[in-house]
Formats: C-alpha cells, sequence, structure tokens
C-alpha cells in the first residue's frame, strides 16, 4: 500500500490546534509520558481513539517486573530478559530497562498504585522465565488496571494534560524529514481536525486485532505503525509476535487471559489425557519461555487430537487461588468452572508484537520530532521474545527517556508559522468497499498463515491474499472503522513481509520450513516505504 495519507484534507480548511506535546495513546506509555511532562512544566494532549481506559494496559493481568527484591538483581533481570530474547535483545536497552526499571516503579508506588503486600512488605511474584521472585502485582491479578487507574486520575486531574477521548489518528504531518503534527478525526463531532506540535510520541499499543483469536482490546490495531510506516519511518522485527499460552476457550466465552503468574505459582498444564507434558519439552517446564510453551501446547493439541490443553491450579490451595487469582477466579465461575477444582481449558491467542516503529535508548525514530514508546516501539529491549511482565516496565522506562532527552538537546525544528503551515491530500476516490469483512478476511488470514507456527508456502498465499485486497481497502471514507482497517491491511502486509524474509526459526517467530536457528539471521529486519 503505497501512499502518504489515507484520506483527503486540506489542513488550511480544518480547526487546529498547537501543542508543546501530542501523545497519541492512552495506556501506561501514553499518560507516564505526559505525567513525565507535566512535571516538567510542559503542557500534553494525549489523544485516544476511544475511552481512556481502552488499552492493553487496562487488562494487563500478571505484573510489572523489577529488581527490588534483595535476592535479585539488575544483573538477573537482565540475563533472564536476554536468554527470553533469543539472541536478538539489544543489549544497552535492556540493561537501560532493568536498571532505570525499580525506580520508575517506585514512582508509581509514590503515585497511589496499591501493589499487593504483606505486613508493608510487597509481594514479589515469579513468571515463566524468571529466575527470581521480581513480579510486583495489584489485587492479585488486576496489576494492569492498577496502573491504569493510578495514571488516568493524574491525566484527568493535572491542569498542564489534556486527554481526549474518541480521536483517532489519522496521519501524521511530514515535511523534509520533520514531524510538525498529526491529523486526526473527532469521533463526536466527525471531524477532522490538526494538532500541531514539535513533539509527537507513537504510544499507540499493539496489534493484537489483526488476529482472530488474541488477548488484546478491540482498538489494538496497529494504527501507529500503519501511520508511521505511511510517513516513512522505519519499522523493525515485525514477523516476532508473541502468542500468550494460555488463553481461555470456552465456546460461550470470550477469549480471556489466564495470566502467567498462575504457573508461576505452581499451575500444570496437562493434555486431554490429563497428563502433564511440559517437562518433556523444556528443563523449566511450565515456566519455560513463551514461544517455547506455545510451541509445546500446539504439539500436544496435534497428538491428542484436540481444540485445547488444561492449566490445572488446584495444587496451589483455596486460600493462594482467592488470594492471588480473583479476577482469573471470578472470569471462570462466571461460565461454570471452578478453578479450585476444575482444570481451565485453554489454548494460544496473539497477545503482544515484539516488533514495532524502529527506535534509539532516547525513543527518537528516523524522522525529527517524531518518538514512540511501549509497544508501538523497538528498540530491542524484548528481542525475539518477550520476558513476561517486561512490557509494562518498557512503557515507562522508555516514556521518560524520550522527555528528559528531548529537553536536554536544543530544538533543531524549524519554526513555521501556523498561518504558512499546510499539508494537503487530494486523491481519486475508489468505490465503496464492506469494509467490515475486509477486516474479518485479514483476521482470518493471520490466523491461518501467520501465526506461531508459520510456513514459507503459507505466508506467500496470505502477502498474495494482502496485496489483492489493496485495491479494496484504498481511500475510505471518513469514517474511523474504515481508516482502521486499512491501517490493519498495512500492518498485516508488514508482518507478513518480515516472516517470509526471515528464514529461519527464532522466538515468536516459528517456520517449519526453517525449524531451527541461525547464526546469520542474528540480525534485524527492517522495513521502509519505498
Amino acid at each position: 500500500m503505497d501512499r502518504n495519507y489515507l484520506v483527503n484534507f486540506d489542513t488550511r480548511q480544518l480547526p487546529q490546534e498547537e501543542w508543546e506535546y501530542v501523545i497519541i495513546g492512552s495506556g501506561i506509555a501514553g499518560l507516564y509520558s505526559a505525567y513525565i511532562a507535566s512535571r516538567y512544566g510542559g503542557k500534553a494532549v494525549v489523544l485516544t481513539k476511544h475511552t481512556v481506559l481502552d488499552s492493553n494496559t487496562d487488562k494487563a493481568q500478571g505484573g510489572i517486573a523489577a529488581a527490588l527484591d534483595i535476592a535479585d538483581s539488575p544483573d538477573l533481570h537482565l540475563e533472564d530478559t536476554l536468554v527470553a530474547g533469543a539472541g536478538l535483545c539489544d543489549y544497552e536497552a535492556v540493561n537501560i530497562l532493568v536498571n532505570e526499571g525499580p525506580q520508575r516503579v517506585v514512582e508509581l508506588i509514590n503515585l497511589g498504585a496499591r501493589f499487593d503486600q504483606d505486613n508493608g512488605r510487597l509481594l514479589l511474584g515469579k513468571e515463566g522465565a524468571h529466575s527470581r521472585r521480581r513480579i510486583l502485582h495489584a489485587a492479585g491479578d488486576a496489576t494492569g488496571a492498577e496502573i491504569q487507574r493510578v495514571l488516568t486520575r493524574q491525566a484527568l486531574d493535572n491542569p498542564l494534560i489534556d486527554v481526549r477521548e474518541s480521536h483517532f489518528v489519522v496521519d501524521l504531518l511530514i515535511k523534509e524529514n520533520i514531524c510538525y503534527g498529526v491529523l486526526a478525526y473527532d469521533r463526536q463531532s466527525e471531524q477532522l481536525k490538526v494538532f500541531w506540535s514539535k513533539t509527537v510520541i507513537l504510544a499507540s499499543g499493539g496489534v493484537g486485532q489483526l488476529y482472530k483469536h488474541n488477548t488484546n482490546p478491540e482498538v489494538a490495531t496497529g494504527d501507529g505503525i500503519a501511520i508511521a510506516y505511511r510517513a516513512g519511518v522505519e519499522v523493525m522485527d515485525m514477523e516476532f509476535i508473541q502468542f500468550h499460552p494460555t488463553v481461555l476457550n470456552l465456546p460461550e466465552a470470550p477469549r480471556f487471559l489466564i495470566s502467567e503468574a498462575a504457573r508461576g505459582e505452581g499451575a500444570y498444564l496437562l493434555n486431554r489425557h490429563g497428563d502433564r507434558f511440559m517437562t518433556r519439552y523444556h528443563q523449566m517446564a511450565e515456566l519455560a519461555p513463551r514461544d517455547i510453551v506455545v510451541r509445546a501446547i500446539l504439539q500436544e493439541m496435534k497428538e491428542t487430537e484436540s481444540s485445547e490443553v488444561y492449566l490445572d491450579l488446584s495444587r496451589l490451595g483455596d486460600e493462594k487461588i482467592d488470594r492471588r487469582f480473583p479476577n482469573i477466579s471470578g472470569t471462570c465461575s462466571s461460565y461454570g468452572l471452578d478453578i479450585k477444582k476444575d482444570p481451565i481449558p485453554v489454548t494460544p491467542a496473539a497477545h503482544y508484537m515484539m516488533g514495532g516503529v524502529k527506535t534509539n535508548l532516547y525513543g527518537e525514530t528516523s524522522i525529527s520530532g517524531l518518538y514512540a514508546c511501549g509497544e508501538v516501539a523497538c528498540q530491542g529491549v524484548h528481542g525475539a521474545n518477550r520476558l513476561a511482565s517486561n512490557s509494562l516496565l518498557d512503557g515507562i522506562v522508555y516514556g521518560q527517556r524520550i522527555i528528559e532527552r528531548k529537553l536536554s538537546i536544543p530544538d533543531s525544528h524549524k519554526h513555521v508559522p501556523i498561518a504558512q503551515r499546510f499539508f494537503y491530500n487530494d486523491v481519486e476516490v475508489y468505490q465503496k468497499n464492506n469494509f467490515e469483512s475486509l477486516r474479518r478476511s485479514i483476521q482470518s488470514a493471520m490466523e491461518m498463515f501467520v501465526g506461531p507456527v508459520r510456513t514459507g508456502e503459507g505466508l506467500l498465499k496470505a502477502l498474495d491474499f494482502f496485496e489483492n485486497m489493496e485495491d479494496l481497502g484504498k481511500n475510505p471514507s471518513v469514517k474511523w472503522d474504515e481508516m482502521e482497517v486499512c491501517n490493519m491491511l498495512q500492518v498485516a502486509q508488514l508482518i507478513t513481509e518480515a516472516a517470509l524474509m526471515r528464514t529461519e526459526s527464532r522466538g515468536g517467530h516459528f517456520r517449519q520450513d526453517f525449524p531451527y536457528s541461525l547464526k546469520r539471521w542474528c540480525k534485524h529486519v527492517i522495513l521502509k516505504r519505498g
């Protein structure tokens, strides 16, 4: 899909605002960036396409990882992250994460985040591929909701932060490699608007909704990656999608994530015959890295001709289940499952994007004035496979680094008076199409051909399918849901192209026709428009 902008517009004819910071996304990365900006006196507008609470952050169960215990250290956290990342982590990016992370977590506590404690001491959990207990959690299994609560309250009460709900960012406004602002669609007034700024921060989250089965909220459609790519920004590691091993699999239930922390506390994975199987696949058994657990589950499902495996929490005891997993217990109970005695039917589902908009260690992209942090960004901190509970930490560590970097360097932006700024797009409008049907087709193709197990033949079929859809997806009307589908198509193509290029298996990318990791592929796939 080779185009600069999704819709026709002329900024001279549109409502305009100017801000010190324009932040796209209201999850942990976006709201924490806004908070840090305000702490230094900066004024920020946060644009979010639905409500402020619609984010992957709000849905995060397991927790946030930080080396806070006396038996732990940043070096141990570093080692665990590098091992999980399967040789593709950027060492310095991880080093920054694990060393700056503890102070960022303390900052969340100072803001009012109530993490679980016992007699004044933080209760630290353990999850897959972690060698120590270092996972802070809140209300047992509602950590993300607690962080979202604190940051949302802080943003809404802060006179320097303006949160605009129902604002869908359509495109970046870029000239001569400089970002001047964004074009957005106000879903309430049904009009396009311009937000000018010398500092635009992408914090728009992930891509889970590209797959039929996923753990993400409906807003996670990869918009930030799509608008960045259209604007000529480099994207990296797009082939690496993390599938969560344990997602509730009941016909009448949504794809509800069963936290990694359940296995961290001792839950077993069983096949349809009731046999524990992870000990046959990895020395860490249920606590192996997620990509290994996913493939083991798929293999067991294939061998036992079953559509699911089972997560058995019964051995944890009633008291621990009530204390640690009230959210999971309540949800399963509403569908007739008593997790204190009934194994939970689970399957893998799309969960997290390791790749994204390429940045350096300060969140800077290849475009001046454009930054990215959180799941939409890729600076190499997660490598080919993210370590559990590092995602929330990533958002606050690199969100703060963006603001501090911006304040530490001279302003290189050319100052152009608003009256002299204008961008426009005027192209042929194509016939109307059924965009909802296109959405379902994209999800089905990604599920079938670009899932946790891939082949070159399947990837070629998917790419051909997406390329044949390009004309159908051209030039949507100015409706946010149609523009969203165009973004989904763009990102689906990028994931598929990168997966086809990487002729090996590594981390979250597994190809049956190239089942081994190769030393020559210990490098990144970088894609750029044109």
